[in-house]
């Protein structure tokens, strides 16, 4: 599943601050090529990346909305299953060495479509899945990832989170213990 690569955050902290990976038209083409999502010969427009945008933020409310058992926002909601409808994938029966499977094959007319469709579609399963339950969001102030959480300790999308806010306790800690 696409979604539960470390590498697909789209919204990494860096000095100074956040860096937005999809924040105009060319960072979000290079995001999709990167991630074997469209072609580097398909050229995105500023509808399309937008598009990418949208689908980013009804995502995190989706996720949020599963987080805290709650119904999700409409909109949210109503940008996925555009999404999904975009460029459904066609069911085809594959037969490969160990006998036959499903394998859908995704429509191609629209690259950009497609791309979108793949990410609704592995949303729609991480949601929908076994491991739905696991969805949490980072407690580091600042970290808008989320992440499925592998331990029941576990409260931070990666050990950078973790070690920030650490030392940024202990920082408190010492500027709170000086005259």
């Amino acid at each position: 599943m696409r979604l539960r690569q470390k590498s697909r955050f789209t919204r990494p902290r860096r000095r100074p601050g956040q860096v937005d990976l999809l924040g105009d038209t060319e960072a979000a083409h290079l995001w999709l090529v990167r991630h074997g999502l469209l072609s580097d010969r398909v050229a995105l427009n500023g509808r399309q990346s937008g598009r990418l945008r949208a689908l980013r933020e009804a995502l995190r409310a989706l996720f949020a909305a599963r987080s805290g058992a709650e119904p999700p926002p409409p909109g949210a909601l109503n940008t996925l299953n555009t999404a999904l409808a975009a460029a459904p994938a066609t069911p085809r029966l594959a037969w490969g060495a160990d006998g036959p499977h499903r394998a859908d094959a995704p429509d191609t007319g629209n690259p950009a479509a497609a791309a979108l469709s793949q990410l609704a579609e592995d949303a729609t399963d991480l949601l929908t899945g076994a491991d739905a339950g696991q969805l949490t969001e980072c407690a580091a102030q600042g970290c808008a990832r989320w992440f499925l959480r592998s331990h029941g300790a576990r409260r931070w999308c990666t050990t950078r989170c973790g070690n920030r806010v650490r030392a940024a306790r202990a920082y408190a800690a010492r500027k709170g213990d000086a005259p």
